[in-house]
């Protein structure tokens, strides 16, 4: 998976342009580490921004839209194909480096890429 890749939603994924995730449960692949509060489906920069409330104190993260295994919209969830331990390592969000930092993004994106069996 290259890092343009993981800036975008896989086919399986089940994305369908436009549609408004904000409020979706995320589920990892151990547990749940809360809900979209943003997301974008922009091409090249695909993510969900998940506030995990009390998980992790509080904290935002940035998840690449990469990283999504599957989303249910019935049940209002998306399945993310990295644990709990993962993303909570994830190099910190940040709310205005994340819309316009390429670096910030290939921070983003190779911190992911770089996790065993990705």
């Amino acid at each position: 998976m290259s890092d343009m890749d993981m800036w975008g939603y896989a086919l399986t994924a089940g994305f369908t342009t436009g549609a408004d995730l904000t409020g979706f449960k995320v589920e990892a692949t151990d547990g749940s580490i809360g809900k979209v509060d943003k997301h974008s489906d922009a091409v090249g920069a695909a993510c969900i921004v998940v506030d995990t409330g009390m998980w992790i104190f509080g904290k935002h993260v940035l998840l690449p839209a990469g990283v999504i295994s599957r989303i249910d919209p019935d049940e209002r969830k998306i399945y993310v194909a990295r644990t709990k331990e993962e993303i909570k390592n994830a190099p910190e969000f940040d709310k205005e480096k994340h819309l316009d930092d390429p670096a910030y993004h290939q921070n983003v994106g190779t911190y992911y890429m770089g996790m065993p069996g990705h």
